[in-house]
């Protein structure tokens, strides 16, 4: 009874130091990475200047926002921003009472950004200690008529803040954003988002150049991007990085070895064709090819596990290196991912 006693005490106590290391693997200390963020504001500016005011501003709104401007402007469809209608196009913008109805939700649920500053200024000084050669992006928030969440350029990250003014905002049944979408349009996933996105435009797919357009390539690509999301917020829960909620993560956790056993039984690691792919990994109610109780991009929580495996299971593989390689053969092999 007493060896009983001992080898449960030991399962017990080499269960819970792995759980811990797991756990602990994502933090690290930032304290001596030296980054102050400051977040300006386009539509503040925007929307309390004067009509007439607008095209005469053009000029100083070029040297404040700098490269943002001209992103913006594509962004609300006024074009180029050297032409000479620009300043037209832009008033009609501000004018639009649609537009400024949404401004004045957007500033009374955005009176000022300093929890968004704090949380994306700590993302970008673990960004600073895994990519000490990277540099941090300007970053700018606006209001896009409703066209985009996240814009990024060269040193540049802007945020509509239209697009995350709560899952219950009126306009987003009006403009026919499935709920599903909606319910992960709060301010809870702005800094999420922006992360996700930074490291898109960083490391996009094409410029990686994967041997083969695929479905692996297509999880591990995404699985590298969740996991640097993780990485850059390491006190953030699954659910927000991953956008399940509580039931949808634990469906993945649940079910993480008969998903990976369905896409091998099924030949579909090495599919090629680009349906089969966004059914996978793209934006959905739920993975069809698994059940209705699964999440959307499910397949990219199995991406996560098997770059996190490989990660884990080859400590000396830095994230640097990680998010460059473009051998997910090599990935899938070295990180002996075997869900059960």
């Amino acid at each position: 009874m007493r060896n009983q006693s001992i080898l449960l005490f030991i399962i017990i106590f080499v269960s819970s130091a792995l759980i811990s290391c797991k756990r602990d693997h994502y933090k690290v200390d930032v304290s001596s990475v030296d980054l102050v963020l400051k977040i300006e504001r386009l539509e503040k500016d925007l929307f309390t200047m004067e009509p007439g005011e607008i095209e005469s501003a053009i000029n100083p709104l070029r040297d404040k926002y700098k490269g943002f401007l001209q992103l913006f402007s594509y962004v609300i469809n006024t074009g180029d921003i050297r032409d000479s209608s620009f300043g037209e196009f832009l008033t009609r913008f501000c004018t639009d009472k649609q537009n400024n109805d949404i401004y004045e939700l957007t500033v009374k649920l955005y009176p000022d950004l300093l929890n968004i500053e704090n949380e994306l200024q700590d993302a970008f000084r673990h960004y600073l200690y895994y990519f000490p050669q990277k540099n941090v992006p300007s970053v700018f928030t606006c209001i896009t008529g409703f066209n985009s969440s996240i814009i990024t350029g060269d040193s540049i990250l802007g945020i509509g803040l239209d697009r995350y003014l709560g899952s219950d905002c009126e306009y987003y049944p009006r403009l026919g954003v499935y709920k599903y979408i909606s319910d992960r349009m709060t301010p809870e996933n702005i800094v999420p988002d922006c992360m996700f996105a930074w490291a898109s435009s960083e490391w996009d797919f094409e410029s990686i150049g994967y041997p083969a357009d695929n479905v692996l390539a297509s999880i591990i690509h995404n699985g590298k991007l969740k996991y640097f999301e993780k990485c850059m917020l390491p006190e953030e829960t699954d659910e927000l990085i991953f956008g399940f909620n509580a039931d949808q993560l634990k469906f993945c956790k649940n079910n993480e070895g008969q998903m990976w056993q369905y896409l091998i039984e099924n030949d579909l690691l090495f599919v090629t064709d680009q349906f089969v792919i966004q059914k996978l990994t793209g934006e959905a109610p739920f993975t069809s090819y698994f059940t209705n109780e699964s999440p959307g991009r499910a397949a990219v929580w199995l991406g996560f596990r098997i770059v996190e495996s490989y990660i884990m299971k080859n400590p000396e593989v830095k994230i640097v290196d990680l998010m460059a390689d473009n051998d997910v053969q090599k990935i899938l092999e070295k990180s002996k991912y075997s869900p059960q």
